[in-house]
């Protein structure tokens, strides 16, 4: 069993930054991909970024890229999301994912934990 713990969300203004840690249970998070998903209210959930086991291969949504960047640790069990030149459109809960069979695609199904979410708001 993997627990996952979002961290980080909160109130930004658009063109601002946040950081979100994803923190992983667990002695294995070395070997699972892992990506980040976000739904914004009355909408679905969408893909936003992964990351596979060793960091090597990164993956972004259309959507995030030149703007936001996944990295991981897997001494410290957490993977990040870093989010730059936010946008309105960009608020939503963010959830982050693991998966223990894929290679960190955008496709939710590939993912067996996930978070509880957290909120961030980008204010215009």
């Amino acid at each position: 069993q993997v627990q996952l713990v979002e961290s980080g969300g909160g109130l930004v203004q658009a063109g601002g930054s946040l950081r979100l840690s994803c923190a992983a249970s667990g002695r294995t998070f070395s070997s699972y991909a892992m990506g980040w998903f976000r739904q914004a209210p009355g909408k679905e959930r969408e893909f936003v970024l992964a990351i596979s086991w060793s960091g090597g291969s990164t993956y972004y949504a259309d959507s995030v890229k030149g703007r936001f960047t996944i990295s991981r640790d897997n001494a410290k069990n957490t993977v990040y999301l870093q989010m730059n030149s936010l946008k309105s459109e960009d608020t939503a809960v963010y959830y982050c994912a693991a998966s223990t069979t894929g290679w960190g695609s955008g496709w939710a199904g590939e993912y067996d934990y996930w978070g509880q979410g957290t909120q961030v708001t980008v204010s215009s």
